[in-house]
């Protein structure tokens, strides 16, 4: 007789818990998920990914609408409903909710709704009163809004990205405090709903995991789309001035201050794992980020952790990844797998979309990676001009001996979906010979790749021969 309830037990139901139960039970084993959050379906399908998808999409269209002109197209008197931009993205959050809902009560494995916390390795105490113990645990608990910076932010009031994505009626003016991906496709989306955005950043630039020229590409379009963006900032304060809220910052040695109707705290998300009791497991944490090794693993050996809750990176592939390998080390010890970021990808689905794989040129340079870039402007490319979507570029990083490449970025139409096609190449670990090599259909966004490609090949080629030149040809 088993002395545990369950051979693993997954806390948290979002992406990342429901593909490492689906995968634990693939393998045979006895299976529980616990979810304690108030609404089922995890941060990427209620309050992530999906929804802002949704109302990207929307602004893309309205901006679309509203330069139809561009194409001889007539379309006069453009407007809009925010509710109802709003009312139907619900609606298509409901049906992903209720999908998931659907995957989780399967009968694939024991679904139960409540919080956990353990009381010692192999037991966790539920909300509901009951006790439940397990062989294994996979934590996936995911993320929360982190605290403000500023103790006047809860005096003056503020939105989080989660309030944001119930409003009803857009802002007429907009301070969000941050530069990552969450405050810049919310300045994209309120801009182009007529919302007056102001933008403040702490570091130089935004988007500072990005590519370096991809942030100055995008902050250059949001400045021509009359949003205001402030960087290299020191917040100061926030309060109220009369009806409306203000913020205070520090900047070039000077203080300015902005006032808006609201503010949106877009500065990022905190592990949530505070409520776990974690020490009585014996799983260690680091500002509340569960520790693991590449193989999911935490410093007790029976604990794996999944997704936002363990990081390194707040993605939802990532969190799928994570859980799935966490179960296939738990069903098979003896054939362990490492987590790989050496794919890492990354979207922003603003306009110009950014999407990046690999190795940025900042990262090969504080790692001493050698290599060789070589980049192409949409502003030169047929199928972009068709579309007169002439910002950004595509940029490649490769090995200067073999060509492998290690690095792509695109900023452009189409960008989180361009980049697939370097993910595909660095997957095989293509280089860009074989690259230029593929056949691309003519005209075609996806052809730009050959450009950046064709000339790192001959760079390539250039400097193999004046090697060779050096070395009498030997």
């Amino acid at each position: 007789m088993n002395e545990f309830d369950f051979d693993v037990a997954v806390i948290g139901g979002g992406s990342g818990g429901y593909a490492a139960a689906r995968a634990a039970a693939g393998a045979g084993l006895e299976t529980v998920v616990i979810e304690g959050g108030k609404e089922v379906g995890g941060l990427c399908i209620l309050r992530g990914c999906m929804p802002t998808k949704a109302l990207l999409y929307a602004a893309d269209v309205i901006h679309l609408a509203r330069h139809a002109e561009t194409w001889g197209i007539r379309a006069k008197n453009v407007g809009f409903h925010f509710a109802h931009v709003m009312a139907r993205k619900n609606a298509m959050i409901k049906d992903f909710a209720n999908e998931r809902v659907q995957q989780l009560t399967s009968g694939k494995f024991k679904f139960i709704r409540a919080t956990a916390r353990f009381t010692d390795p192999h037991t966790v105490a539920l909300s509901t009163g009951e006790t439940l113990t397990a062989e294994y645990f996979i934590i996936s608990t995911g993320s929360v809004v982190s605290d403000p910076p500023l103790p006047s932010l809860r005096e003056a009031g503020y939105l989080t990205s989660d309030d944001a994505l119930r409003l009803v009626e857009a802002p007429k003016s907009l301070i969000i405090l941050g530069g990552g991906a969450v405050a810049v496709e919310f300045a994209q989306f309120f801009a182009r709903f007529d919302t007056q955005v102001t933008l403040i950043q702490r570091g130089e630039r935004i988007l500072r995991d990005f590519d370096t020229d991809a942030a100055a590409e995008l902050e250059k379009v949001f400045r021509r789309e009359g949003i205001t963006v402030f960087t290299k900032t020191r917040l100061l304060r926030a309060g109220r001035e009369g009806d409306r809220k203000a913020v205070s910052f520090e900047r070039d040695g000077k203080t300015e201050i902005v006032s808006a109707d609201e503010i949106l705290f877009a500065l990022g998300r905190a592990p949530n794992t505070s409520s776990l009791q974690l020490e009585r497991a014996g799983v260690k944490t680091e500002r509340d980020r569960i520790v693991t090794n590449a193989r999911m693993q935490t410093g007790a050996p029976h604990i794996y952790a999944a997704g936002d809750c363990a990081g390194p990176h707040e993605i939802v592939h990532i969190a799928i990844q994570q859980g799935e390998i966490a179960a296939h080390n738990i069903a098979h010890p003896d054939r362990p797998r490492d987590m790989d970021y050496r794919l890492l990808a990354r979207v922003v689905f603003t306009d110009p979309q950014i999407g990046t794989v690999g190795l940025t040129e900042k990262e090969a340079k504080a790692k001493n990676i050698p290599y060789l870039e070589a980049s192409y402007p949409f502003s030169d490319h047929g199928k972009s001009l068709i579309m007169d979507a002439r910002d950004g570029f595509v940029k490649l990083l490769a090995n200067p001996d073999t060509g492998e490449i290690l690095g792509g970025c695109c900023v452009g139409p189409m960008g989180g979906e361009l980049i697939h096609e370097i993910i595909a190449a660095m997957a095989r670990r293509m280089t860009v010979h074989e690259l230029t090599a593929t056949p691309h259909y003519h005209p075609t966004l996806a052809e730009i790749w050959t450009y950046p490609a064709e000339e790192l090949a001959d760079q390539i080629k250039l400097q193999s021969s004046v090697s060779d030149n050096r070395t009498g040809g030997v």
